[in-house]
């Protein structure tokens, strides 16, 4: 009985000091909130301006975009006449057509020989294991340049030079090294007991491979798929050296950009940055996946 009224009695009142202590706890924890929204508002608004910037510029009037100040939408007419000569000019269209090639090329290359890497390198254990880790990303510490003309040279020689395919092989040896790290952190984060569990049920080692831990990798997968496509269209350098004809889209608009006008400039930014936009929002739910995943 005095258990249960002890219950229905009134909390004792907070002490002025306690009180004093429990403002301030709550006055830091929403100064902080607030750093973290305002943070976070001016890293969305320094990426998202030149982005919304150069939309503004590729759609409207070359007029607008030789004109000074410059506005942006809805304050200048929109127009997609800067878009139509962008298209029309000299080598754009086939080098968007290319820049697709390669980076579908490429995404396969890596993603087919990245995973068996990545799942080596996570879960056997051999020896220099960490060394061929540190082997694999000291690849991507020499410049482009010093890749590319070397290149350049063998592709010569083996009648492979200015050809979509060769440039794709030049993007998976770039974005190897990465993609691989990336797998064997994503195969990492699957316990190794599903697929012991999975063989006990009577699969064998490539169906416990199939059947339990393709599933729960496939968000890491399309994490890599996004970066090698990425850097595959925005990558410039050695498709400007390994290529002369089949230029893509970024080595067409690097090659006639002294040269070019402004509407071809804002047009051609437009051209290179959306469609990467593009593919990281329709699959930035798997993106989501894998950073819970990997976190856990």
């Amino acid at each position: 009985m005095n258990a249960n009224a002890s219950h229905l009695e009134a909390p004792p009142e907070m002490s002025p000091e306690v009180r004093a202590l429990h403002r301030r706890m709550l006055w830091r924890r929403r100064l902080s909130r607030g750093f973290t929204y305002f943070v976070g508002i001016l890293l969305a608004v320094w990426i998202l301006a030149p982005i919304y910037f150069i939309f503004s510029m590729a759609f409207t009037t070359p007029e607008t975009v030789r004109s000074y100040p410059k506005g942006v939408l809805p304050f200048i007419p929109f127009s997609l006449e800067t878009m139509r000569f962008f298209l029309s000019s000299y080598g754009i269209v086939p080098g968007i057509v290319n820049s697709v090639v390669v980076a579908v090329i490429t995404l396969v290359l890596s993603t087919i020989i990245s995973a068996p890497a990545g799942y080596a390198v996570s879960r056997y254990l051999f020896k220099g294991r960490n060394a061929f880790r540190l082997s694999i990303l000291a690849v991507r510490a020499f410049p482009i340049l010093i890749l590319a003309i070397p290149l350049a040279v063998m592709f010569i020689n083996l009648n492979i030079y200015d050809n979509v395919f060769s440039l794709a092989l030049m993007h998976t040896a770039l974005a190897l090294p990465l993609t691989v790290l990336v797998m064997s952190s994503v195969f990492a984060s699957v316990p190794y007991e599903l697929e012991e569990a999975a063989m006990v049920f009577g699969c064998t080692r490539a169906q416990a491979f199939v059947r339990v831990v393709v599933p729960l990798v496939l968000p890491g997968v399309a994490a890599a798929a996004i970066f090698t496509f990425v850097m595959s269209w925005n990558e410039v350098f050695a498709a400007t050296i390994l290529t002369v004809r089949n230029r893509t889209l970024p080595a067409q608009v690097f090659f006639t950009l002294n040269s070019s006008s402004e509407p071809y400039q804002f047009a051609g930014a437009f051209a290179m940055v959306v469609p990467a936009l593009i593919f990281i929002f329709l699959i930035r739910r798997y993106l989501f996946n894998m950073w819970g995943q990997v976190s856990k």
